[in-house]
């Protein structure tokens, strides 16, 4: 297969943050860069789950403060390129000046697919401080391709170098996820970048999917280690990619002993497609809900799986995970609404 090198990402620091509760040492960090930087990865992402600054009872404290984190995955990184997630509302300007003394390269402005406009002041300052700066369009299923692209255009028009297609629920089929990056190809003059989770055990499939289609960045993480059902096993991926003749300049062998020696045996609970994190992309929720509906479901006596459903209905988005604990209420009392 003939085509450019594509742009991996690993998300294994960043989205692997919320399988574990935030609770990274930075030794486990380090160790884990470390193989990403023999494995020749682009770019490694650094931050609390949700982001630069998303400590607090809503979201759960990352047992470290993000600079110490960042600094110390620097210092072992040459090849790939440091990156970080932040979302407006939750980060600010003032975490972003942070995370570019600590040497960050890439920052990733986040927000829900149909907000892309509260992504301006950020997107501009961040062009304006020298990043490389992409924009991210979460929950990607939750509205039209057409609508889509013009959120993605929004962030274009603000200075975005790259934006992101992302599937935070696992919930796109694969015919919906090629028609979204074939659109943002034939719409967008920047970069189109793919970013999924595992819930309907789509992810490497849509991300192979993706790349056909013209994606120049496409994420993943070691052992799928991220939210829900994690995201598209970077191993596996790359596994795949070197039998289709895709270049991605990546070594498989690195990635795979960091599966199985540095990240596997973090996992307090198996990053899989199990029965709740299947529903998540049956019902199309937020990925990061998952250990929060178990909590509750534990609390109130309520079966997960009508909560992931009831969330569904509802549409919740990222952010809202203090309604995980209304709907387990309402549920319990028999007013579902």
């Amino acid at each position: 297969m003939s085509k450019k090198k594509v742009i991996i990402q690993d998300a294994t620091l960043r989205d692997g943050m919320h399988a574990l509760g935030h609770q990274y040492t930075i030794e486990h960090m380090v160790t884990i860069a470390e193989k990403l930087e023999e494995a020749k990865v682009d770019l490694i992402e650094v931050s609390h789950g949700d982001g630069l600054n998303g400590n607090s009872f809503n979201y759960g404290f990352s047992r470290h403060k993000e600079s110490d984190y960042l600094l110390a995955v620097r210092e072992v990184l040459d090849h790939a390129k440091l990156a970080a997630l932040l979302l407006p509302g939750i980060g600010t300007v003032e975490d972003m000046k942070m995370a570019k003394d600590c040497g960050v390269h890439t920052i990733r402005i986040a927000t829900h697919c149909t907000e892309a406009d509260i992504s301006k002041q950020h997107i501009e300052t961040a062009r304006q401080m020298g990043f490389d700066v992409v924009g991210f369009l979460m929950m990607a299923h939750q509205t039209s391709t057409s609508q889509l692209v013009e959120q993605a255009k929004l962030m274009e028009s603000y200075g975005a170098h790259c934006v992101y297609v992302v599937d935070s629920a696992g919930a796109l089929l694969m015919d919906e996820t090629a028609e979204r990056i074939r659109a943002f190809k034939d719409n967008l003059g920047v970069e189109v970048g793919f970013h999924n989770h595992n819930n309907l055990g789509l992810g490497v499939a849509n991300t192979i999917l993706a790349i056909e289609n013209g994606a120049d960045r496409v994420d993943g993480s070691v052992a799928g280690m991220g939210a829900g059902a994690g995201n598209c096993p970077l191993e596996v991926l790359i596994a795949v990619c070197d039998r289709m003749g895709i270049e991605t300049g990546v070594g498989l062998y690195p990635l795979m002993d960091c599966a199985d020696t540095l990240v596997r045996p973090l996992q307090q609970r198996p990053v899989q497609t199990d029965g709740n994190a299947l529903m998540l992309g049956f019902a199309g929720v937020y990925s990061s809900f998952l250990l929060h509906t178990e909590k509750a479901s534990r609390q109130f006596g309520v079966d997960s799986r009508d909560i992931l459903m009831e969330l569904g209905r509802r549409k919740m988005v990222g952010g809202q995970e203090d309604m995980i604990v209304d709907v387990a209420l309402d549920l319990q009392k028999g007013t579902n609404r």
